[in-house]
């Protein structure tokens, strides 16, 4: 999975090398779940504005319709500037996800998108934070790997020597055992 999700998120670039062990995997993976979590919410979102946006459309036709039956005003009977601050005034009611074009939506509307605002900075303050950490254990992961490696080598160099010395007294003793036996041999032909 950690895989495949690098390889996403290169866009078929080279991955960049890592050390493959289950620390850090398993701090991959965690990185992975924050930020398909992070996308499902963007995705959400954008979901709830299209939403929002056919709503407010829907709305704009359904009142244009109406002031042009009921009052014969249509759009193009404005000046310039009307049209100008219409359009803004729409425009911010979009952004804002207004329910009415009263001021009290619109002060409401504000204060909501302000605190959603604070929410997800102190949201993605807390991701950053852990994402950090995670790279902190990473890098720690990765250096204690390195140096048990460089141990591993090195007890193996020096079984490697222990274990040439074991063998050139094994050889010493068999000689030395022979050597034995035939003096005993030539002690008892002595005698």
């Amino acid at each position: 999975q950690v895989t495949l999700w690098l390889r996403k998120l290169y866009l078929g670039l080279p991955v960049p090398w890592y050390e493959v062990n289950e620390r850090a995997v398993d701090i991959l993976y965690k990185i992975k779940e924050y930020n398909e979590e992070r996308d499902k919410d963007v995705m959400l979102l954008i979901e709830d504005m299209k939403d929002r946006a056919a709503k407010y459309e829907a709305q704009a036709y359904e009142w244009h319709d109406i002031l042009k039956e009921s009052l014969d005003f249509s759009v193009y009977s404005l000046s310039d500037e009307a049209v100008a601050n219409i359009n803004d005034l729409v425009e911010g009611a979009l952004e804002l996800e207004v329910e009415s074009m009263s001021l009290t939506s619109f002060y409401s509307a504000i204060t909501s998108m302000t605190s959603e605002l604070h929410k997800t900075k102190s949201k993605n303050n807390k991701m950053e934070q852990q994402l950090k950490t995670l790279r902190k254990k990473l890098t720690s992961a990765v250096m204690l790997e390195k140096k048990l490696t460089e141990d591993v080598e090195k007890v193996q160099e020096s079984q490697k020597a222990e274990r040439a010395r074991i063998e050139f007294r094994s050889k010493n003793l068999k000689f030395l055992v022979l050597k034995i036996k035939d003096l005993k041999i030539k002690i008892k032909e002595a005698e």
